[in-house]
């Protein structure tokens, strides 16, 4: 299976789950033009149907978003531009005297055959008011899972794989092509 990302932390994350489950993935690493939607779901897909023109081999993708809802859902799928604009500074700023509690969606398109199928994961947390750990990237260090005491960024990549938002939405997709392989 083939991963397009230009994002080297994603592949590590996603490679890790792919070792688990026995089956071979390959990095294409590419920038790809992603079309500025209103939903995860839709930027994800029109990504991996923009990407399909070029790439026939199949292949998968994925677009994560930052959903706070004391800021009405804001970075939501504009996380990254506000990542690489105002940063987690930025958003601790805007979340500060608030209600602190936070999701990532990751939203998985898949492009096998003639179709694309999407597979999606979410992670409920909070937006921390100090940021702590190196590891990860993007929000990662101020995002405190449910449940947990340590942000994303302070976690390793097997740790963050046992509950994140991407590795759920990988889980489902290595769930569907296991299935389909039998």
């Amino acid at each position: 299976m083939i991963l397009v990302t230009s994002n080297r932390h994603k592949f590590v994350e996603i490679s890790n789950l792919f070792v688990k489950a026995g089956i071979q993935l390959e990095w294409v690493q590419k920038k790809y033009e992603e079309i500025q939607e209103d939903t995860t779901e839709m930027i994800s897909y029109r990504s991996c149907a923009v990407v399909r023109k070029e790439l026939k081999d199949d292949f998968f993708l994925e677009d994560t978003g930052l959903y706070v809802p004391s800021l009405h859902g804001f970075p939501g799928p504009y996380s990254s531009y506000v990542n690489t604009t105002i940063g987690y500074e930025g958003l601790q700023k805007l979340v500060a005297g608030k209600e602190s509690s936070a999701y990532f969606k990751t939203v998985v398109s898949l492009s096998i055959g003639d179709r694309i199928i999407q597979f999606g994961g979410i992670l409920r947390g909070r937006i921390s008011s100090e940021a702590a750990g190196s590891g990860g990237f993007g929000f990662d260090p101020v995002f405190v899972p449910d449940g947990q005491n340590l942000t994303l960024a302070e976690m390793d990549v097997v740790s963050k794989n046992r509950f994140s938002h991407r590795s759920r939405a990988v889980a489902s997709m290595l769930g569907y092509l296991l299935a389909s392989q039998e």
